[in-house]
């Protein structure tokens, strides 16, 4: 039978093929808020963490985003207990390269051993034999580039990861890196309010590499009451946040926002953004607008 796109919304956001051969649908999830504050410990609702992440697949998202540094490893953990064993469209992408000391604290860690050590664990933790998409979480700049990547490229050629991606990079690291290996990926901050990563999307299209834009419903002072969003978001009955998504969305054909929330409702909210559309003249206002 014919699944019901009302009712699966992160379907309506349209497809994108990470590496060329793995399919999503481009509305994704951001398992970051699934933890403890500071991004540190379990959750205060474990429960309702679990139901986040069935609901956000029964709505269509194929496509999630995690890091072993969330939690740490709270946040696969509670993927696993939630979704394990996956369904065969579900791609969950995961990252290494920052280590935790406390609530809040976030350090560069590229030494290759470490790499390793942390993808045998995400594997583990995750219940997979392969990670369809390992993401660099921050170039170390005490560890030569070739020496971190060049372990992530053993482990691909081991299987035990299938695609690189990077995070909060700049388009000479990514020329770099990708003079290296094999890159299909960037996360970078990047939202209507603040597109300082703007060159680093231009580049993303030209070379056909995923775009995945972290903190993506920023809207900072374009949802004040008589600003751009105002009168958008009265003509479609759509919230600030969701336009911010759906600005996204039609932003560029490579952008694959990750938007993440901890509460079931605030989750629906976000994936519903799949079913609106902008106008042309709505989309230009909102570009222009910051």
């Amino acid at each position: 039978m014919a699944t019901d796109i009302s009712k699966q919304p992160a379907k309506a956001s349209g497809t994108y093929r990470i590496g060329g051969d793995i399919t999503v649908n481009r509305l994704g999830y951001g398992a970051m808020q699934l933890t403890g504050p500071g991004v540190w410990g379990d959750p205060k609702d474990p429960a309702e963490a679990v139901r986040v992440l069935r609901r956000a697949v029964e709505l269509g998202v194929t496509f999630i985003d995690t890091a072993d540094s969330y939690g740490p490893f709270v946040s696969e953990l509670l993927i696993r207990e939630a979704l394990h064993p996956y369904a065969d469209d579900l791609v969950i992408a995961t990252k290494a390269g920052l280590s935790r000391s406390g609530p809040g604290d976030w350090r560069p860690l590229g030494r290759p051993e470490y790499l390793r050590q942390q993808c045998e664990l995400s594997l583990r933790h995750l219940g997979l034999d392969s990670i369809p998409l390992y993401q660099l979480h921050r170039i170390d700049a005490k560890v030569p580039l070739a020496d971190q990547l060049g372990e992530l490229a053993l482990l691909r050629e081991e299987g035990k990861i299938r695609h690189i991606g990077l995070s909060e990079v700049t388009v000479d690291q990514i020329e770099e890196s990708r003079a290296i290996t094999e890159i299909v990926s960037v996360q970078n901050l990047y939202n209507l309010a603040n597109r300082s990563a703007e060159d680093v999307l231009e580049y993303c299209e030209r070379n056909d590499l995923a775009f995945i834009p972290w903190f993506p419903i920023a809207t900072g002072e374009l949802a004040r009451p008589g600003g751009p969003l105002d009168a958008i978001s009265t003509e479609h009955g759509a919230t600030p946040a969701q336009l911010a998504l759906a600005w996204l969305l039609r932003r560029s054909p490579v952008m694959l926002p990750i938007p993440g929330t901890s509460s079931v409702a605030h989750l629906e909210e976000n994936v519903a953004a799949g079913d609106v559309r902008l106008t042309d003249d709505e989309f230009e206002a909102l570009s222009k607008a910051s």
